[in-house]
């Protein structure tokens, strides 16, 4: 083999959230790992500034960040908890309550930075011997044949592996490559981000109110800030970002109908667009798809890295089992055992996600009445409230074991 080619068993693409968490997960069990990505993790910013992209992080996702090691650090970096959530509809008013205290638990999830639990990671995997970082590193090409892949990067050193794993996000050059096509639609919103000063203490609870544009969320964030998510059609989307702040404000507050008393100030604001997208197969021979490469989630619930988390565990769960019976990782019913875990899951969210926001965005009158008497009806009904909050934190028994409780 030449100096310009390595050897690999194992070559994730991307190493963001999803993709470093999958190479912290399988490090350390005698195989060797390469994590391909562009951009290297920023490493520090300035004391009090919150990033604008944030992600209500699950029990599940926080157990198995426990279990890699990275959440001692990621808590240190900063995690905001939410024990209550406050669910309301701009149109009938009919609102749902969830508090953490009413199945026992201490809290409902942690707002996190994306760029927190990427670093908490990327810090673990640089300790490794067995991970090799290539940052900055880009795909050129690659192949997929019977014996395994052969990853060509830019600068045109060839890797091959036993498996390759697409963790490259919803615009995946893995998936792609592979020829793997998605189905799905765009929502023509928009997902305005921005953190924002309120004139009353968030109580540590997460809002949203669904108006017939799209939801508005309110995530509390530890030093009393919140982080917004404000997904609204394109038009409107277009002339909120138009406005100078004090308009975007007064708006902020007419249609958050000020719960957290007057709008103080507000940061930066971006803009992200919106689609569902559901790849038609995970995996092939040698090669599989995780996160967002896999499938692509309105963030009305927040449950797109979740999702991700639970891809890894239930990966890593194919590949030990495959290890122990001594098959190949990189066969075809090996990755399947992957795909059977997580493709009905995560498509029962991605149906359920859609569902909720096209029931929220409708203005018809009866499916106005509908929702608010549904609203209103499974507010009052304690063990289904109470389900909603098991299924949404992961306390299930039905998960991979890296996710599940002990």
């Amino acid at each position: 083999m030449e100096q310009s080619e390595q050897r690999f068993d194992i070559v994730i693409v991307g190493g963001g959230m999803v993709g470093a968490a999958l190479a912290r997960a399988v490090s350390g069990k005698g195989w060797r790992i390469a994590v391909i990505d562009p951009h290297p993790p920023r490493r520090e910013w300035p004391a009090g500034e919150v990033d604008l992209r944030v992600s209500a992080l699950s029990r599940a996702s926080q157990r198995v960040l426990e279990r890699l090691g990275a959440w001692e650090r990621i808590d240190a970096l900063g995690a905001s908890v939410y024990r209550e959530m406050h669910v309301w509809d701009a149109v009938g008013g009919a609102s749902i309550h969830f508090d953490s205290g009413d199945i026992g638990q201490p809290d409902l999830g942690h707002i996190v930075e994306n760029r927190v639990t990427r670093l908490a990671l990327w810090e673990l995997l640089e300790t490794a011997d067995d991970v090799t970082l290539i940052c900055p590193g880009n795909l050129a090409a690659l192949d997929v044949n019977d014996d395994g892949a052969a990853v060509r990067l830019g600068d045109g050193r060839l890797l091959h592996t036993t498996l390759v794993v697409g963790a490259d996000g919803r615009d995946s050059f893995v998936r792609e490559s592979l020829g793997i096509e998605t189905g799905g639609w765009t929502y023509d919103q928009r997902a305005i981000v921005a953190n924002v000063e309120v004139g009353h203490w968030h109580r540590e609870t997460a809002w949203q109110r669904f108006l017939p544009s799209g939801p508005l969320a309110f995530l509390p964030l530890a030093d009393g800030r919140c982080s917004i998510v404000w997904s609204a059609e394109d038009r409107r989307a277009d002339e909120l970002l138009a406005m100078d702040d004090a308009r975007f404000m007064a708006e902020l507050e007419v249609e958050f109908q000020e719960r957290l008393g007057p709008v103080l100030s507000v940061g930066p604001r971006a803009a992200f667009p919106l689609r569902l997208q559901h790849a038609r197969s995970y995996v092939q021979a040698h090669a599989a798809l995780i996160g967002d490469a896999a499938h692509a989630i309105h963030p009305l619930a927040g449950q797109g890295v979740n999702l991700g988390f639970l891809d890894v565990a239930a990966l890593l769960e194919a590949l030990e089992h495959a290890r122990a019976k001594g098959r190949d990782i990189g066969g075809l019913g090996t990755l399947r055992r992957y795909e059977r875990a997580r493709r009905g899951d995560n498509l029962i969210m991605l149906g359920a996600m859609d569902l909720f926001k096209r029931m929220f965005s409708n203005r018809l009158p009866p499916l106005v009445a509908g929702r608010n008497l549904g609203l209103a009806t499974a507010d009052r009904i304690e063990p289904l409230k109470r389900a909603f909050m098991t299924q949404a934190l992961g306390l299930g028994e039905d998960l991979p074991s890296l996710a599940r409780a002990s």
